[in-house]
């Protein structure tokens, strides 16, 4: 018998929107409490933004479903607050083995360098993220509506109506602005009648998570071919308190229903881990792979956001990582334009950046899905070639894809970036996201990226600008040697900090512009351009 979990409950309690008869308007409605709602409520909240968020669930994750975490939303977390408990609680890891049959073929090491502060990845149920992020959301005071379902979306010319079911009756919100991450099945996109573009993938996964006490490392493992599921792929993950996440490819005509008993289940999982060893189910599922997202995730003022606006295989961490960038460079952009310090333009920026990041997700994510099930012989030939060579050539490692993990968005051709005009060397051109590196400040210990803050910084290398105002814009001042010491060397290393350079940071801390000398000017036509502002001086 499938193990459950006493999961924390949330229930309904009548707003006192629902209690006034009123159709009420608010400046942000978010709906879907999952990673991404939640992130983007939290970020609104600590910005000063009222939020509402709805959710048609009184409960957080139902199984671990999305279990990595990459390291840019884990700094992305960071910057809101909780990402402390995320990290104490989940499997810390950043080395992947490949194995074909029962050899391994190679290693890789998803962070070899030193100096960061959050790690590769961490491994952990979504049932306690959501957790971490509930609790986050309440200290910030985000007002969370469980059980309100959205049943349909009433686009006006300067708002958002929607019609809500609750078990204590119907009522109708407003809002100046609606987020929608309300997942795959999103009902916010099925009302509004959007289509996905993309494939959906015949073949069929058995996730199985299982209680048990082994000796295998903090790693990612994956198969080929293994002894012990012949022709298939496994692919092998730790999370918190013992359980072990493992993933079977079952092929295109297995039965979702019949591959889900534990009859099914308990087999393959004693042909893998030995007759003898103990374990105890608690949660199986079967998926299919899925590489399809919106044309566009800006419709007029409903923004798209997670699942509701991209899908991608599990292979590879890119769902709810993605999400969450998606919701780290939305909230500033619709903070700045609530404000009135940027037009709605900027929300546009939004669609063209996180578009060209899923674009890039779903190609690694179908990539990854022709590798792991070849679907003619010639793919299969090529496959076994890469295999062969890659236990002993380099070269071909690169070629192996049981997952392309996922890596931070770098949005080099976005509208808000200003172009190099100087040399720089290094990896953090315009649209980067800024790297980490560890500093002291008053003698204390710290991390730069928690110096950056969440508006507009300039980060220089040498002597201070005056303070600087672009319109109502304020622009933070850090500098190193002044407001902090580098104390490895390493902030100068990775930004290619040569004395007199100045980076402009955005508030999601990507990269706007740099230079090897400060020009005020120049600095105000970025700021500018960062916000979407065409021909602004001041």
């Amino acid at each position: 018998m499938l193990k459950t979990f006493d999961y924390p409950k949330f229930d309904h309690r009548p707003s006192a929107d629902q209690q006034s008869g009123e159709v009420r308007r608010h400046p942000v409605i978010v709906v879907g409490a999952g990673p991404v709602g939640l992130t983007a409520a939290i970020d609104l909240a600590i910005k000063g933004v009222a939020v509402v968020l709805l959710d048609d669930d009184k409960t957080v994750s139902v199984g671990s479903r999305a279990v990595c975490y990459a390291k840019r939303a884990l700094e992305i977390w960071d910057r809101l607050g909780c990402a402390t408990p995320m990290v104490d609680k989940g499997v810390i890891w950043k080395t992947g083995k490949v194995f074909r049959g029962d050899r391994e073929i190679y290693r890789f090491d998803l962070l070899p360098e030193d100096g960061h502060k959050m790690p590769a990845f961490v491994n952990l149920q979504q049932y306690y993220l959501e957790e971490y992020l509930v609790r986050r959301a309440e200290e910030v005071g985000v007002e969370i509506r469980w059980r309100e379902k959205v049943t349909g979306v009433d686009t006006a010319g300067n708002h958002v109506r929607l019609p809500i079911e609750t078990p204590t009756g119907v009522y109708a919100l407003e809002a100046d602005w609606l987020i929608a991450a309300d997942g795959a099945r999103s009902c916010i996109r099925r009302a509004l009648g959007l289509d996905f573009m993309g494939q959906a993938f015949n073949d069929r996964f058995l996730i199985a998570d299982v209680v048990m006490r082994a000796d295998f490392p903090p790693e990612r493992w994956f198969w080929f071919d293994p002894p012990f599921h012949r022709r298939q792929s496994t692919l092998l993950h730790m999370q918190a308190d013992n359980v072990w996440r493992i993933d079977f490819q079952l092929g295109p005509d297995a039965d979702p229903d019949e591959e889900k008993r534990p009859e099914r289940v308990i087999p393959r999982l004693k042909a893998m881990l030995g007759a003898d060893t103990e374990f105890e189910l608690e949660w199986v599922s079967v998926y299919t792979f899925q590489c399809r997202r919106l044309e566009k995730f800006r419709h007029g003022r409903v923004l798209f956001a997670g699942d509701a606006a991209h899908q991608v295989s599990p292979f590879g961490a890119r769902g709810a990582n993605s999400g969450v960038q998606d919701a780290d460079n939305l909230v500033w952009k619709l903070k700045a334009v609530l404000d009135g310090t940027a037009p709605e333009a900027l929300l546009d920026s939004y669609d063209a950046e996180r578009v060209q990041a899923a674009r890039e997700n779903l190609l690694n994510s179908t990539r990854s899905t022709d590798f792991i099930t070849p679907k003619s012989a010639v793919s299969q030939a090529f496959r076994d070639a890469v295999l062969d060579l890659a236990e002993n050539h380099p070269f071909a490692r690169r070629l192996v894809n049981s997952g392309r993990l996922s890596v931070p968005a770098v949005y080099a051709d976005s509208p808000l970036n200003t172009k190099d005009e100087d040399d720089f060397a290094g990896t953090m051109p315009p649209g980067s996201p800024c790297a980490d590196a560890p500093i002291a400040r008053n003698g204390r210990p710290g991390w730069l990226l928690s110096l950056l803050g969440s508006g507009f910084t300039l980060l220089c290398f040498g002597d201070a600008p005056e303070p600087l105002k672009v319109g109502a814009v304020a622009v933070d001042l850090l500098t190193a040697g002044r407001d902090f010491e580098d104390v490895e060397g390493l902030v100068a290393q990775r930004y290619d900090g040569r004395p007199g350079t100045v980076y402009l940071v955005r508030p999601d801390q990507h990269v706007a512009a740099r230079w090897r000398a400060f020009d005020e000017a120049k600095v105000r036509a970025a700021v500018n351009r960062a916000l979407a502002r065409r021909g602004r001086r001041r």
